[in-house]
């Protein structure tokens, strides 16, 4: 982790607690969220849910980028965005309901488009970077700045009533992301083309956050290898194991 330890306050302890009673967790846990720095990229549907999870365990400083605006079609599924907030960036939005939630962190927005330098400085500066963006060509580039700084990062996907995660940790005889993103091509259908059920993306957005607080903790068996995938027509959950590719030109050079 790039983070230190930092000591939780009789106010912190108390709005945890419920947390910090979970053997895996504890003080020393919860004072490692604290401490941690978690970016999110991309605040709509997976974004919102990602984030109010990730904002309510205690994540010290958490950074929304978006660079879009509130529209109306939004408010079905992106759950901190309100009426009044139509026009106004996303990250923005996003972030002043979090912090009316949980005033006790620090929450950064980026509301503007980075460029691979900017994308390189934001995977140097945290510990977990949380994919919530919409398109393949931004997640390649997050990847590939991801590897390059080992920065662990969580992906997830939803479209209709169905959905996936997995995560990276950038270890040796692990897959990246664009191990799996060879396995689709380049056709990639979006919400407005295929439509999406408001629950899935929080289903998937909450995964999402649970993941980036097992690597950041260091507990359970983050899905790391390894996608897991949502069918909530049927509800029902398969998994698939994610090997490296033998033509990744990322991490198998």
């Amino acid at each position: 982790m790039k983070s230190h330890i930092a000591q939780l306050s009789t106010s912190e302890e108390n709005r945890y607690a419920r947390q910090i009673s979970l053997p895996s967790i504890d003080f020393e846990g919860q004072e490692k969220l604290k401490a941690s720095r978690v970016a999110v990229i991309g605040v709509g549907g997976l974004g919102c849910a990602a984030a109010q999870y990730l904002a309510a365990s205690g994540i010290g400083n958490l950074t929304l980028i978006d660079f879009d605006n509130v529209e109306l079609s939004n408010l079905q599924r992106q759950v901190l965005h309100q009426t009044t907030d139509i026009g106004i960036n996303k990250a923005q939005s996003a972030a002043q309901l979090l912090r009316l939630n949980n005033p006790e962190i620090t929450i950064n927005v980026i509301s503007y488009k980075l460029d691979n330098i900017g994308l390189e400085k934001l995977c140097k500066e945290h510990d977990v970077i949380v994919d919530c963006c919409d398109n393949l060509a931004t997640r390649d580039q997050v990847n590939r700045v991801c590897f390059d700084s080992k920065t662990s990062l969580v992906s997830g996907a939803a479209i209709r009533l169905e959905g996936l995660v997995t995560s990276f940790n950038y270890q040796s005889g692990t897959p990246c992301y664009q191990c799996f993103s060879q396995l689709f091509g380049e056709q990639e259908l979006t919400c407005v083309e295929a439509g999406v059920l408001a629950p899935t993306v929080g289903i998937i957005g909450a995964i999402e956050a649970c993941e980036a607080i097992k690597l950041l903790i260091g507990i359970g068996h983050p899905l790391v290898g390894r996608i897991l995938m949502g069918d909530f027509s049927q509800m029902s959950f398969r998994e698939m194991k994610l090997p490296i590719s033998t033509s990744c030109s990322i991490c198998n050079l």
